[in-house]
């Protein structure tokens, strides 16, 4: 069974999900051995933590797209997924996504998740959208101003106005109030929650 996306929608999905991928790949890669444990935008999470999380989400991908569902999949990525290698693990959960992307057709497909069916394209859009958010968190953690390329910083906004409630789904904070004039970037993390100007300093 599946579902068709209009055109030119299959290489934009798996464009943004490849770009987005590179992006945190690059800021794994710069995190000094001890600023693991140092805070980030997310409440109560720490760079491991926020790392973690993404690897684990991201590592669903391929399965949901191989057809497993939940109850298949069980707790394989419950709990620490990165082990010794976080970027090793993280490198292999994007491969392994694009790959599975790269199949004809294979945004199309229903795939099983926790919260219900759903296109394996909206899946990774809405999956490309938290990254980018995630993204600029980590950044930031790590002492980069977290500017995001503007086509990503579109794109997930686009993802995450189609949701009614995004603070609904636990995720998020509450939305914030966008500055006059606001571009895409600033209007995302208002809607995220994000105060923009956050640092670790300020903790």
């Amino acid at each position: 069974m599946d579902c068709p996306h209009p055109i030119g929608f299959h290489a934009e999905v798996r464009t943004q999900y490849a770009a987005a991928g590179a992006d945190v790949a690059r800021l794994v890669r710069a995190v000094p051995d001890d600023r693991w444990r140092a805070p980030t935008p997310c409440r109560d999470w720490d760079v491991r933590t926020l790392v973690n999380h993404l690897a684990a989400q991201h590592l669903w991908v391929c399965q949901a797209v191989a057809g497993y569902t939940p109850e298949q999949i069980g707790h394989r990525f419950e709990g620490d997924v990165l082990g010794r290698n976080p970027l090793g693990v993280w490198t292999m959960a994007v491969d392994s996504a694009v790959r599975a992307l790269a199949e004809p057709g294979a945004p199309d497909l229903l795939v099983h998740l926790p919260y219900g069916m759903r296109d394996a394209g909206g899946y990774v859009r809405e999956l490309t959208a938290e990254t980018v958010v995630h993204g600029w968190d980590l950044a930031r953690a790590l002492g980069e101003t977290g500017r995001m390329p503007r086509d990503a910083a579109r794109y997930a906004l686009a993802e995450f106005r189609s949701y009614r409630d995004p603070a609904g789904t636990g995720r998020f904070d509450p939305p914030r109030t966008a500055p006059p004039g606001a571009d895409s970037q600033e209007l995302l993390l208002a809607l995220t929650g994000r105060d923009p100007g956050w640092s670790a300093d300020r903790i």
